[in-house]
């Protein structure tokens, strides 16, 4: 045979390598995720697609793209004459959604205690070391980021299947108001004590004192993104103020 058709043949055999997709895709998502989260995109309004993509660098398809992402985990909604829209959401459905969700997280909670291995238990003591280190730093973005990964992650050792897309639909829509909620230092360090109680008992293996300090900390996130809310309605402007500050 020919040194050519050895070659040809060579490369007839060789493996189609995959294009490597840009991370583009994947780094607006986060970025779009992070603004809404952070509440710096206003809900009950259009999301602005033009103004995000002049402030990220990128053209409106990514922004476009990212959008459909954050509509399937519930961050957003698409409308055919509005366009994208972070939704608003009411007092009482914030109540009944965390209320819901004590009860799901409890529960995964007390499964993750029982069904967990050792190794496992360990990683979520890293995630939680790593989370109070963000605390004593004052880092917020990164105390959440690491806060939300615990959480997940004890969805994920439950390992109950029937269980996790019901709660990761539920996380998506309360991301925004668990970030807000801790806005304040007193609920900051409230928290982190809350967390500290459920990392010790899934530690202990203790599936009912674990489940129930789970469920204590959404149940008094309630009452942290009450007061949060309340101070919110006191500090906006009515009408009134609105009028005279055009004025």
């Amino acid at each position: 045979m020919m040194a050519d058709d050895r070659e040809h043949t060579n490369a007839q055999n060789r493996p189609i390598a995959p294009i490597e997709r840009t991370q583009l895709h994947d780094l607006v998502i986060d970025r779009l995720r992070e603004l809404i989260v952070e509440g710096r995109v206003p809900a009950g309004e259009r999301v602005n697609e033009s103004e995000l993509g002049r402030t990220l660098g990128v053209s409106r398809t990514p922004i476009r793209e990212a959008l459909k992402v954050l509509a399937a985990e519930g961050l957003v909604e698409l409308s055919r004459n509005r366009g994208a829209i972070v939704p608003e959401t009411t007092h009482a459905e914030l109540r009944d959604t965390l209320l819901f969700m004590s009860a799901v997280e409890g529960f995964a909670t007390e499964q993750a205690a029982l069904n967990a291995q050792a190794a496992e238990i360990v990683q979520v003591r890293e995630l939680h070391d790593a989370m109070i280190d963000a605390f004593e730093r004052a880092d917020r973005h990164r105390y959440f980021d690491l806060n939300q990964k615990i959480h997940l992650t004890i969805v994920e050792l439950s390992r109950n299947q029937t269980l996790k897309p019901i709660h990761a639909r539920l996380q998506a829509r309360m991301q925004r108001l668990r970030y807000l909620g801790n806005d304040e230092p007193e609920n900051w360090r409230v928290s982190v004590d809350e967390h500290k109680a459920i990392m010790e008992a899934l530690e202990r293996r203790d599936a009912s004192d674990a489940g129930a300090a789970m469920r204590r900390h959404l149940e008094n996130a309630i009452e942290r993104i009450d007061t949060m809310l309340e101070r919110q309605e006191r500090t906006e402007p009515g009408p009134k103020d609105q009028a005279t500050a055009s004025r």
